[in-house]
């Protein structure tokens, strides 16, 4: 099986981002990705509602939301109503991540949780057959273009140990850091979805780049 490519939209031309979008739609990428920031939870701050509604204007791909917010539950709706197809929380800044899973499901919305590289994925036993998604951040939250933790491969594979004994098809998408170099080995560890910034928009031919990660043999 193929991995899922979600380029990260974080690293993209936001002066030229309507041919940004355009390129992504002709690669292929089966997701996009969109990291949103609050500098509360994370120290920094990218987008909101404004930039997610314009790339749903002209994105033919699957929208893939990455909330790193605090208290996420206040926006979900509105989120989804800008045109997220998947919404994920961080188990760090959910109080009541099983409502948040819910509140996410209920709206007919892909529902995500993701672990900063601190959490154990023992946090997700109660909630996995719930999810559609675990996001495993293989950098520290909050900036692009920083270095892949090494720590990542053992962690996907203890969350797939996780999935398979709960009988779920929860995904799991990686992001941070990911490039040809580390794509092999976290699909082998059993990684679904590649979530790839720095590496896709900084490369000289963006769609040859995705393609790459696309046939990566594991």
């Amino acid at each position: 099986m193929k991995p899922i490519i979600a380029p990260s939209i974080l690293a993209a031309d936001f002066a030229n981002i309507q041919s940004e979008i355009e390129m992504l739609n002709q690669s292929q990428a089966e997701w996009i990705h969109i990291d949103v920031m609050d500098g509360l939870f994370v120290p920094n701050i990218s987008f909101g509602f404004p930039i997610l509604e314009a790339v749903h204007k002209h994105a033919t791909k699957t929208l893939d939301v990455h909330l790193m917010i605090a208290d996420p539950g206040r926006y979900i709706t509105q989120f989804k109503n800008a045109g997220a197809d998947v919404i994920t929380v961080h188990a760090e800044a959910c109080t009541h991540m099983h409502r948040n899973i819910q509140q996410i499901k209920d709206l007919g919305v892909k529902a995500g949780v993701a672990l900063n590289p601190h959490t154990p994925i023992q946090v997700l036993e109660n909630v996995i057959e719930e999810l559609d998604l675990v996001l495993i951040m293989s950098v520290n939250p909050g900036f692009g273009g920083q270095k892949f933790i090494q720590n990542t491969y053992r962690k996907v594979k203890e969350t797939k140990q996780l999935i398979e004994a709960a009988g779920s098809k929860t995904l799991i998408e990686i992001d941070g850091g990911v490039n040809q170099e580390n794509a092999a080995m976290l699909l082998q560890s059993g990684a679904d979805v590649l979530v790839a910034g720095s590496f896709v928009f900084s490369s000289p031919d963006p769609i040859k780049t995705i393609s790459s990660l696309k046939e990566v043999v594991y």
